[in-house]
């Protein structure tokens, strides 16, 4: 039996950070993570799943604040799962992405003589994403706050971001500091003009209404917006309302999207159809400018992008005559940032739209030794594929969360290039990889750069070298 129940109240000191934002504390040896508290803190926390081994539990009650702590910027930091680390100090961010990804080395692996740079920060802290999705529903969460004022609110409309762990309620944000200053205006514009409408939000529980999604792209370099609007069927007077609402009130917007979207699943999907503008965005990296659709894949934050693709090309130690492979190659960002550097690129995708987009990027930008091919990788990259494009002297991999296919990992140790860059935004997959390939390379270098400020997710840059 664990030593805590279901509903119970606890004092405790916070020792130290621990996964997904949660912090830990012991009690008499038992480990309890903690949501909302901070290494320092002393706190009473509330338990709400009490296992064997462990226990998770929620502030309650700050009894004596950590040093490590700061004053959130948004009035939503407490409740809304888009910052939740907005109450601890940007340094204490940066040195606790390190600590992850020093732990996933040595707790995962016996990778414990690894050392791991310093995180490399932000230049953007508030404001950095160039994407933002947005849910309409008709099921409004109300906050802490709101509730005390004893005020009345409309509970049947909001538009904002789900609750953490809630799959019906979504709160209403007036403010939000991640994406832009422009965004918050339009989505508190767009918020009164369809109310004024009396246009229906989305019922996830009853699957009606017409108002579902609202999804913002912007371009960091070049000020291009993109609203698109997703919704249940595609009256043309709404839309066209709509879109001249746009245009009356909000001059910044460059294209506006319409996506139909009456299926079940709850993603932004659907009959896209452009309403006014190019339909596209566009954004620069380096030297590099890219066009970006409703659904292209482009790094969330602009400006560290480049700082990353920097890093992969100090760790790659690219050389003119060098054949480079960049596997899980998107839209062909890291490709084309590369591609001054060496004699030849090839890039491989699953999606076949990427592909589509990273050969468009590539021809706008006048590159021509990058060659992009769509497939599934662990069926693409095969002996066969290495015969048709040639041994390469230098690899670069970014795959997705869940890290490369066991095929593709051994595939890689019977190639072996000389120089590999990994580049992950899970430390945890990408650490398994990195087990499965001990006997063909060795750990060079590891650093961490934070894409996301605010948030427990950190990108990792690993250079290894061939053990020969």
């Amino acid at each position: 039996m664990p030593p805590v129940t279901r509903g119970e109240l606890i004092d405790l000191d916070i020792e130290k950070f621990a996964d997904k934002g949660k912090s830990l504390a012991r009690m008499d040896g038992y480990v309890i993570f903690v949501e909302g508290a901070v290494p320092g803190d002393r706190v009473r926390a509330y338990v709400h799943n009490p296992k064997s081994s462990y226990a998770e539990a929620k502030l309650d009650t700050l009894l004596t604040p950590s040093d490590l702590r700061t004053e959130p910027r948004c009035r939503y930091a407490d409740e809304c799962g888009g910052c939740k680390w907005q109450h601890v100090r940007y340094e204490a961010q940066l040195d606790m992405k390190r600590q992850s990804v020093r732990e996933a080395f040595e707790q995962q692996t016996d990778f414990s003589d690894v050392e791991v740079r310093p995180t490399i920060g932000s230049p953007k802290r508030f404001f950095y994403r160039n994407k933002m999705d947005f849910d309409f529903s008709a099921d409004r969460w109300l906050t802490r706050d709101e509730i005390d004022t004893g005020k009345e609110f409309d509970t049947d409309f909001a538009l904002g971001l789900h609750v953490p762990g809630n799959f019906f309620k979504v709160l209403d944000l007036q403010e939000c500091h991640l994406h832009s200053e422009l965004s918050v205006r339009l989505v508190n514009g767009i918020r009164t003009f369809v109310k004024e409408q009396g246009w229906a939000p989305w019922d996830i529980r009853n699957q009606e209404g017409f108002l579902r999604h609202l999804v913002l792209r912007t371009g960091e370099q070049t000020g291009d917006c993109m609203v698109n609007l997703v919704t249940y069927g595609a009256p043309d007077d709404r839309i066209s309302a709509f879109a001249a609402f746009l245009q009356r009130d909000f001059s910044e917007v460059t294209t506006f999207i319409h996506t139909n979207h009456t299926g079940k699943s709850q993603n932004p999907e659907g009959e896209e159809q452009v309403v006014f503008g190019p339909g596209v965005i566009y954004d620069e990296i380096g030297d590099y400018r890219f066009e970006i659709s409703p659904s292209a894949f482009f790094q969330t934050n602009t400006l560290q992008a480049e700082q990353l693709y920097e890093v992969a090309r100090e760790f790659a130690e690219l050389r003119p005559s060098d054949r480079l492979y960049d596997l899980y190659c998107g839209a062909g960002t890291i490709s084309l940032y590369m591609s001054e550097h060496v004699n030849e690129v090839i890039g491989a995708e699953l999606v076949e739209d990427a592909v589509a987009n990273a050969r468009t990027n590539a021809e706008m930008n006048g590159v021509d030794n990058c060659t992009f091919v769509s497939g599934d990788l662990k069926e693409l990259f095969t002996s066969a594929f290495v015969e048709t494009h040639g041994e390469p002297d230098v690899l670069i991999v970014d795959p997705p969360r869940a890290g490369m296919h066991k095929d593709v990992v051994a595939q890689i140790a019977e190639l072996a290039p000389e120089r590999f860059v990994y580049v992950s935004c899970n430390p945890q997959t990408q650490v398994r990889d990195l087990e499965r390939l001990r006997d063909t390379y060795r750990i060079d270098a590891v650093q961490p750069v934070d894409m996301f400020p605010h948030t427990p997710h950190v990108e990792n840059v690993v250079r290894l070298t061939r053990d020969d």
